[in-house]
């Protein structure tokens, strides 16, 4: 599917499209259009409203925002204290995504028959792994799982119920099934295209959704306590984020025509593979293997600060002028779900003997944070966002880069699910956004 003559044609004819497609930044602001539904504040254009969650950087004092603690809310708590309030080596994932898809938090029947349901839903189509997920491995997982999402939807004998049962249904067994359309994706992958050996391991029922992934990963099945903590935790902070982030509106502006649960759900994974959104703690983790291979003392604040330096004006690395994992559009003085994987990516690092590489982490997060006010003139504030360290932990458990932005989606499918259901509830509306024509006239 890679036509020489075709690609050939294509590159003559590349010119000519962008030449007849490409407008100014000074007609966006003459028509007074917002790129990327941002105002000249970095503020998003309001296009929705939501009970799910909350995100806050900043507040208004006298008519100015000023900059605050990053705030994390679902469904009227405190992404913070949902975290504090779990037992040590509780998991949260269910009781979380049974909050963000019901509003109230579960009592213990509630969330056992919950966790019993998602559990029975943890299967597939007979023969779905070797006719759907082994015929054509690629790999780009993300492309694998949404194929296989569409898939699906020709096993739902009751695709055309569009009662909010049916699709409550129909977000349960997507969420169960997530961890392993990712997983054995990658193994088939992984054994076809690499060459290595293949094994596929069930999910147990009455295992979280953390401890599955692992169990369904790792060749002999075993996990810690501690990993199985923190990747859980991991996927509360990635389960929903506002309805603005780009997936999720995604999701909303599909479901809004009436589309199914399925085609709204690959929607949203078509989006969230993008680099600018699901991908970027793989970004992170590639410019720390470039510093580590570029500075030689991991300790020499002065020589790392020398090199961020140089990574902003676009002199090395990929000379794009960015220090990944840097920054946000709503938070400020610091991510909420930062904050708290820090204080896993000690605690991980301490048992998998990476102390250096968390210090050197913790180096470049300082003079990063710092570099970046200074050249770019930032009064507000710069902090290090939930791709920081997102990308470190996976890296020390030992999870294949192929299924970071994988991962990213096995907890977003809450967060999906969750704002799919109240666009269907509290909506009603096709959202069909405005465009203004620029197109010049060539005939009356």
């Amino acid at each position: 599917m890679n036509d020489s003559d075709i690609l050939e044609y294509a590159a003559m004819q590349a010119p000519h499209c962008i030449e007849e497609n490409y407008i100014s930044d000074t007609l966006f602001r003459e028509y007074g259009v917002y790129r990327g539904l941002r105002d000249e504040n970095g503020k998003g254009v309001l296009t929705g409203l939501t009970r799910i969650s909350e995100l806050n950087g900043f507040k208004s004092v006298h008519g100015q925002r000023v900059p605050i603690e990053g705030e994390l809310w679902y469904r009227g708590y405190r992404i913070g204290s949902i975290i504090d309030s779990l037992g040590k080596n509780e998991l949260g994932f269910e009781k979380v995504a049974y909050l963000l898809l019901f509003g109230q938090m579960p009592s213990d029947a509630q969330l056992t028959e919950f966790s019993a349901k998602l559990g029975k839903s943890r299967r597939l189509p007979t023969n779905f792994t070797r006719d759907v997920l082994m015929k054509a491995p690629t790999h780009d997982i993300m492309n694998m799982m949404t194929r296989s999402i569409l898939t699906l939807s020709s096993y739902d004998e009751n695709i055309l119920d569009d009662s909010i049962s049916n699709n409550i249904r129909q977000c349960i067994e997507l969420i169960a099934v997530f961890p392993m359309l990712a997983v054995y994706s990658y193994h088939a992958d992984n054994h076809y295209n690499n060459m290595q050996s293949m094994y596929i391991h069930r999910p147990k029922p009455e295992l979280s959704t953390a401890e599955n992934f692992l169990r369904m990963l790792r060749p002999d099945s075993k996990y810690t306590p501690l990993e199985a903590k923190v990747l859980d935790t991991c996927l509360l902070l990635h389960m929903d984020h506002g309805g603005g982030n780009n997936s999720t509106f995604t999701t909303r502006v599909v479901t809004s025509t009436g589309a199914d649960t399925y085609a709204a759900v690959a929607a949203g994974m078509c989006s969230l593979k993008g680099p600018k959104h699901g991908g970027a703690n793989i970004r992170v983790i590639k410019m720390m293997d470039d510093i580590r291979g570029h500075i030689s003392d991991w300790n020499d604040r002065d020589e790392i600060r020398h090199y961020l330096n140089d990574i902003l004006d676009k002199k090395v690395f990929d000379k794009k002028g960015l220090i990944y994992g840097m920054g946000h559009a709503v938070y400020s003085i610091s991510d909420p779900r930062e904050i708290i994987l820090k204080d896993y990516a000690q605690k991980l690092a301490s048992a998998t003997n990476r102390e250096q590489d968390m210090s050197l982490y913790q180096i470049v997060e300082e003079e990063a944070c710092d570099l970046i006010k200074e050249k770019r003139h930032i009064k507000t504030g710069v902090s290090p966002n939930v791709d920081f360290y997102s990308g470190f932990i996976y890296e020390m458990l030992g999870i294949p880069r192929e299924l970071y932005t994988p991962l990213f989606a096995i907890a977003r499918i809450v967060g999906w699910s969750a704002h799919r259901l109240e666009e269907k509830i509290g909506q009603g509306k096709i959202i069909r956004p405005a465009y203004r024509s620029i197109m010049e006239r060539k005939e009356k």
